[in-house]
């Protein structure tokens, strides 16, 4: 646990969460600052800055979690739809640098977007970038 974290302390307890779940490598809360109704994060008990710095082997876990999580939260909370938001980078989006992944129920009309704008590249900007990241 790294103490100037407040997802650390939020995830190991020191401070009072409302929690859906908690296992040894695991706390899901509800988001304090929710986008919709049930917003929960998952937050690794161990300090990890980002996705880059998370083991394989806990990576895997978060997935298997997420997965679980976001099927009871949209049977018990009657969601339409489900995001599953996970932001790297503060230019990304990431505002905590504590790893966490966001479940976000979504329902019809909630007025939220998380979207973006699609951008057009040509066949051989993409065949370029392909061949780049092989």
């Amino acid at each position: 646990m790294k103490d100037d974290c407040i997802f650390c302390k939020l995830a190991n307890g020191v401070f009072q969460t409302n929690t859906l779940y908690e296992d040894d490598d695991f706390r899901v809360i509800l988001d304090a600052g929710p986008a919709t109704k049930g917003h929960a994060l998952i937050l690794p008990k161990e300090h990890y800055a980002n996705i880059y710095e998370l083991p394989d082997d806990l990576a895997a876990k978060t997935f298997v979690l997420a997965k679980k999580m976001a099927a009871k939260m949209t049977d018990k909370l009657g969601a339409d739809g489900f995001n599953i938001v996970q932001n790297n980078g503060e230019t990304a989006g990431q505002t905590v640098f504590h790893f966490h992944l966001h479940l976000i129920p979504r329902y019809k009309n909630d007025g939220q977007h998380i979207l973006w704008n699609p951008t057009k590249p040509s066949d051989d900007e993409l065949k370029a970038i392909c061949e780049e990241l092989q």
